[in-house]
């Protein structure tokens, strides 16, 4: 499986940002999908992450109610639409596929939000 992901940038705090992650090869084994970040100094953490049976959705408590995740499964993508960004959002956001034969790993997008 390759993932892509694309969407970053710099942005205002407030602002919004929509990232994407398209994923290609052997799709039918994806079991979720779900986006990651870190920022300088500290651990990767969950941001939310979607199931591909059924499309449950979790969310990391810092941006419940103001980032909403989604997927299209005609076109194996999924996104992030974030809203009212915070200073503390910044970092590089990663993509991940899980599969039943494993994790698979974007490149990183990076997402600066300016005070």
């Amino acid at each position: 499986v390759q993932v892509v992901e694309s969407g970053g940038g710099l942005v205002q705090a407030g602002g919004s940002l929509r990232l994407s992650c398209a994923a290609s090869g052997s799709t039918f084994s994806i079991n979720s999908m779900g986006w990651y970040r870190q920022a300088p100094g500290k651990q990767r953490e969950l941001v939310a992450y979607i199931i591909s049976s059924g499309g449950s959705k979790n969310y990391a408590d810092s941006v419940k109610g103001r980032f909403i995740i989604s997927r299209d499964n005609a076109k194996n993508t999924m996104y992030l639409q974030m809203d009212s960004l915070k200073p503390e959002d910044t970092a590089v956001y990663y993509c991940n596929v899980y599969t039943m034969s494993g994790d698979y790993w974007g490149q990183g997008t990076q997402v600066t939000v300016s005070s």
